[in-house]
């Protein structure tokens, strides 16, 4: 019981009923009250239903207790049950006929109102069979005629030109259409000065090629050979007793991108890198040029971890990720010609190229004199909406920009978008296909350098994104050659992504084209950083994925250069670029209408699991090595448990959802809702909360870049073992108490309510 504001206690029963019939939502709320002190009035029926003492009652006082109004009284008791039996039966009823998920709340006013319920379903055949008639081919090649355009580097008039025709396309597609601006500090060539190198004494070189955030001034040192600049191959070097130092070492573009390159040297105190095409990757013209960026992160590095809106108050910081040391590309033929004149040591086993690697006489001058730049880029939006729930979406996204031409680095990927986007607004609008999820077709700029459009907005809406985007699907560079289909997705997809190898398929499918057995030994690879999926992933907790049409090595030359044009694509594809694209499309096509189409995400928590109990075992095994070889800077307190019991509470966790899935109601719309937001934040939980993203973007603890992930850990142990100077055992130390509870974290939120934690640790 209660007490009443006069200090009289009273009870009360209180029902609330809100319908949804045909679209008209009520409430209703009776209250049932008693006041039992009053009853010792002794007045009736009268006193029961007024509580107010103060007055007298109704009931009593006019009709009096004769036989007539005793009747009346009791018909008018019996009318109030009838009354309250319907309200409740309707109460119940509602209960049962409606799934949990149905409109059961009353919007408050402004707040959207979202379509409750399952709309009717196509059937996923019938779904697969709309797209292959609509995504054709023949669609394509006229997009790539109409986005194909010469110059269109990111914020200039030719990309704004672009920008436009895509989002009158999502106009005209009866798409919600929008742009987003942002205004970003990029490094470009100098207008009234050059970038120059001095061999000895050669002629002076000016350079055309450039590389956007390098350091900027002029530098004097030794050549240095070192192969294509990955830290196996400076290791190889420094084995050898030769201080880099001071040096400037040229190395051969690929394997890796530019910036990690220039971050490899810049860990050996070099003072410059230059970059060149070798002939044994690119087979092009000796005076051809490359163009990129060296920046070892995504987005503007001028405004780390949040957005460059016209708005924003910039503090005077800078990434982490921007190099200390010069950095500039140099033709094969200045290579040439500099390879020919090195002294010093023959080079390693198994490295291939001129003989020497370079000595202390063969001096060099590097001048850079880049500029920083401010530029207006728009991003363009367009929406599908959902129609159970519409606020959960996938991102599809493509490059708008490129250094030149870029046919196979932004053409390909815009069009396929675009018709992405026509192919499915067409299914919805005459077809009858109803997602249950809504589509974000996004055109991003910026991406030469450095994912920067896409990585402005991640920042910009990051608390929106990262709980209501639950994928993103990125279109960039699909086609470049057609021997082998290669593959780099968070881990929860990969079964969702085998399922669609096998569905996609012009007379053979993808899996029995390019799987050859294995499809996760022959297909998968690892997600780079230069991809624009990269920041979704290792940023955002976003599962993503970025797929690709690829020829063996050497892979395809003329992305980085202002030569990727569609003759040199249609050269490596036997002019199939339109085929190929079509069955990209398609592939990516079938995920998105699968996350959208779908009750539940197909979303696999078990993939994790291996992954994590792999790593764990590995640290595992090396924390006794070191314990072995070091018990003083390592002692038996040290201990992996903790670990290994993080990595347990995961695995029941994850089983445990794996197991709910299972056996869940699909006609649960709200129960479907709650477990795919679960199945949503486990990506997300995998950022660690104890680093900043302005000196660690990229917090993904198994798939990000930095001290504080799994892989950083197994490195600083295999340092710790051989005592190189790095190595630190108190940061290790807490490195891994972050990282143990980073991963113990990533378990409680899986598991769910506070009382059903794990509580081992």
């Amino acid at each position: 019981q209660d007490q009443s504001f006069n200090g009289e206690p009273h009870s009360y029963t209180r029902f609330n009923l809100t319908q949804n019939m045909e679209g008209d939502n009520s409430q209703v709320e009776m209250k049932l009250s008693s006041d039992m002190d009053e009853e010792a009035g002794g007045n009736g029926v009268g006193a029961r239903l007024n509580h107010n003492s103060n007055h007298k009652p109704f009931v009593a006082q006019k009709l009096g207790r004769t036989p007539k109004n005793l009747c009346f009284m009791a018909a008018g008791i019996f009318l109030l049950f009838i009354i309250g039996y319907l309200v409740g039966y309707l109460v119940h009823r509602n209960k049962e006929v409606a799934p949990v998920c149905s409109a059961s709340i009353v919007p408050s006013e402004g707040e959207a109102v979202r379509e409750m319920g399952s709309p009717p379903m196509m059937d996923w055949d019938d779904v697969k069979k709309l797209l292959a008639q609509k995504l054709t081919a023949s669609k394509l090649d006229s997009a790539f005629i109409e986005f194909t355009l010469s110059d269109h580097v990111a914020g200039s008039p030719g990309d704004e030109d672009l920008g436009n025709k895509v989002l009158n396309r999502f106009k005209e597609y009866g798409l919600k259409s929008w742009t987003d601006e942002h205004f970003v500090t990029v490094h470009d060539l100098p207008a009234s000065n050059i970038n120059r190198i001095v061999f000895k004494n050669s002629a002076e070189e000016r350079l055309v090629g450039f590389l956007s955030y390098s350091a900027t001034g002029s530098v004097k040192g030794a050549v240095l050979y070192a192969y294509y600049g990955q830290e196996n191959d400076f290791r190889t070097l420094r084995d050898r007793n030769i201080d880099l130092s001071g040096r400037v070492v040229i190395v051969r573009a690929g394997r890796i991108s530019f910036a990690e390159k220039v971050a490899n040297a810049a860990k050996m105190n070099a003072s410059a890198v230059l970059i060149y095409p070798d002939g044994d990757d690119y087979s092009f013209d000796e005076n051809i040029q490359l163009f990129g960026h060296v920046h070892m992160g995504s987005g503007d590095p001028y405004t780390p971890g949040f957005p460059s809106f016209n708005h924003t108050q910039f503090p005077p910081v800078q990434s982490s990720g921007l190099p200390k040391i010069l950095a500039q590309t140099i033709t094969r033929r200045m290579a040439t010609n500099i390879f020919r004149q090195l002294g010093g040591q023959t080079l390693p086993e198994g490295w291939k190229g001129f003989h020497k690697l370079g000595d202390v006489n063969d001096s060099i001058v590097v001048e850079v004199n880049n500029i920083l730049t401010q530029k207006k880029i728009i991003n363009v939006f367009g929406v599908i909406k959902g129609f159970v729930d519409a606020d959960r979406y996938v991102v599809v996204g493509a490059q708008r920009d490129a250094w030149g031409p870029g046919f196979a680095a932004s053409t390909v990927g815009t069009s396929i978008l675009l018709e992405l986007a026509r192919s499915i607004s067409e299914m919805v609008k005459n077809d009858g296909f109803k997602p249950r999820r809504s589509i974000v077709f996004a055109s991003f700029t910026g991406g030469e350098y450095g994912s920067v459009g896409a990585t402005e907005w991640l920042e910009g809406y990051l608390s929106s994104l990262g709980t209501k985007a639950f994928s993103y699907i990125n279109l960039d560079g699909i086609v470049t050659g057609q021997k082998l289909f290669k593959v780099a997705a968070s881990p929860l997809m990969h079964t969702l992504i085998e399922r669609t190898l096998r569905e996609v398929n012009n007379g053979l499918s993808l899996y029995s084209q390019f799987a050859k057995g294995n499809w996760e030994l022959t297909m998968l690879e690892p997600l780079k950083m230069d991809s624009a999926a990269y920041p979704f992933l290792a940023f955002s907790g976003i599962p993503s994925i970025s797929f690709r049409f690829t020829s063996d090595n050497p892979d395809y030359m003329y992305l980085n250069t202002k030569h990727d044009t569609r003759e040199k694509l249609n050269f490596v594809t036997d002019r199939r670029v339109p085929q190929l694209a079509e069955q990209g499309g398609r592939f990516a096509g079938h995920i998105v209408l699968r996350l959208i189409h779908d009750h539940l995400l197909q979303m696999d928590l078990m993939k994790y699991d291996k992954i994590i109990r792999s790593q764990v075992s590995q640290i595992n095994g090396k924390v006794v090595a070191v314990q072995r070889v070091s018990p003083t800077l390592f002692p038996k307190s040290l201990t992996v448990q903790w670990l290994i019991s993080a990595s347990g509470s995961f695995s029941r966790a994850s089983r445990k959802m794996a197991n709910d899935v299972q056996n869940s109601d699909l006609d649960d719309v709200e129960m479907c809702r709650i477990i795919n937001d679960y199945l949503m934040s486990v990506e997300r939980n995998f950022l660690s909360p104890y680093v900043s993203p302005r000196d660690s973007p990229f917090r993904h603890i198994l798939l990000g870049s930095g001290p504080h992930t799994l892989k950083a850990l197994s490195s600083h142990l295999d340092a710790l073992r051989a005592s190189t100077p790095e190595a630190d055992g108190d940061l290790f130390r807490n490195q891994f108490a972050l990282a143990t509870w980073t991963l113990q974290g990533c378990a409680n939120s899986l598991a769910g309510d506070i009382w059903a934690l794990d509580n081992e640790i």
